[in-house]
């Protein structure tokens, strides 16, 4: 007979993912600080014990936290692609949709989505255990520029759309300590100025 424990029974998982969920939230709120058995537990609405008795540690948990939102962050990225006509577009055009893509929609709040962003890229950095979620979740960025970039009718070459996914990046990440015109209007200067050289017409 197998041997069915708890976490893994329809119950367990549900718990598992009322924590990965709320553990999600808060470092989404409050950055890797803000994860803790007991905030997790209580946002979760779950006895404190569970954190404990279906994640080894607090480390586990805070890896599949990262990973929830790194799938969440890949759905949104992939349903935007999907709602994009294909047809050939001009710089500022190209720019646009690239900054809608990688920085925010206008219509949202973007600059606590984007501080929580390049705090967790930081954060994984320093932690070796989370860097291999923090590159998938990087690639899957990329991924959705080459696939927008190509729905313009632009030249796709990865290696150099990387490059302009880490422009984009310098950019917001320069522009939220600075006291300029804010990151989408940052990230999109540098998106027109570099369009034409890294991704010209096909």
């Amino acid at each position: 007979m197998l041997d069915v424990t708890a976490a893994v029974t329809p119950k367990g998982e549900r718990r598992r993912y009322a924590l990965v969920s709320a553990a999600a939230d808060l470092l989404c709120e409050g950055g890797f600080d803000a994860v803790r058995h007991r905030a997790v537990a209580r946002r979760a609405g779950l006895p404190l014990a569970s954190t404990t008795y279906y994640f080894s540690s607090l480390d586990d948990l805070i890896a599949h936290a990262v990973e929830y939102v790194g799938v969440i962050e890949t759905q949104d990225l992939q349903n935007r692609v999907a709602e994009l006509s294909r047809r050939r577009r001009g710089p500022e055009s190209t720019a646009d949709i690239l900054v809608d893509l990688l920085v925010g929609d206008s219509r949202e709040r973007v600059t606590e989505q984007l501080i929580s962003r390049y705090e967790r890229l930081i954060a994984c950095a320093r932690q070796p255990n989370l860097r291999d979620i923090q590159r998938r979740i990087l690639k899957h960025r990329t991924d959705a520029v080459i696939s927008v970039v190509e729905r313009c009718g632009r030249s796709v070459h990865p290696e150099l759309l990387s490059a302009l996914v880490c422009a984009v990046d310098g950019a917001v990440v320069a522009a939220l300590v600075g006291d300029g015109d804010g990151p989408r209007a940052t990230a999109r200067a540098t998106l027109i100025d570099v369009i034409d050289v890294l991704a010209p017409y096909t």
